[in-house]
């Protein structure tokens, strides 16, 4: 899977936005300290973040902005990765046709690693338009023409209970409440009885924090 595949995936931004939030809600359920997924409303001045970090040199981060929507992913493993090269060099195309107004994110410092911005996948989408838009990079085709695309996004693009399942119960290696995942993906308040029912270890006063941080409704 690649870019253009990632591209004609992707849900609307709204959509997107409410999926990344809630799997860094869940997330921190499980372990505040090692979540994969983060969410952050208000990182800058009316624009939220979503991360993601697995802690083994891969990451992703989707910018919402009022512009638009700006989207990247590192998958260090991927041919398309900029080490390839020496100097670092983007894969072909990655960034071309990347409009002004989100331009300025592939060189935003928070995005680069010694000064270079890491990317193998990038897809952009300005306010307003009606279309997921990506760079004219161009792959073999074969089985190892892979830029990181789907494993990188495959369970929030989905954002269903059963992709968070199938991503938490093997990150955090427990059983996890179905019925649970699915209230936070509907976007009901956090309570102490809900962050219970996913993990009665879990410290309801801080995954609020975390939640209140993301902009997620918390009661109690």
């Amino acid at each position: 899977m690649t870019v253009q595949d990632l591209t004609a995936r992707l849900p609307e931004p709204a959509a997107l936005r409410t999926a990344c939030r809630a799997f860094g809600v869940l997330d921190a359920v499980f372990d505040i300290e090692y979540a994969k997924h983060h969410f952050t409303a208000g990182w800058r001045e009316g624009t939220d973040l979503a991360h993601m970090d697995n802690g083994g040199g891969d990451h992703w981060d989707i910018v919402f902005e009022p512009t638009g929507v700006f989207l990247y992913g590192f998958d260090h493993e991927s041919e398309a990765t900029p080490w390839r090269d020496e100097p670092r060099a983007h894969w072909p195309g990655l960034l071309d046709g990347l409009p002004a107004s989100l331009a300025h994110w592939a060189e935003e410092e928070a995005f680069l690693f010694n000064g270079f911005f890491d990317a193998t996948v990038c897809i952009w989408r300005e306010t307003g338009d009606t279309a997921w838009h990506c760079g004219p990079v161009e792959f073999d085709g074969d089985a190892s023409s892979d830029d990181g695309s789907g494993w990188l996004f495959n369970a929030v693009v989905e954002g269903s209970v059963h992709s968070y399942l199938d991503h938490a119960e093997y990150y955090f290696e427990r059983e996890i409440d179905g019925d649970a995942v699915r209230a936070i993906l509907a976007g009901e308040a956090l309570t102490a009885e809900l962050v219970r029912a996913l993990n009665t270890d879990a410290d309801f006063t801080k995954v609020a924090k975390v939640a209140s941080l993301a902009g997620y409704p918390v009661s109690g």
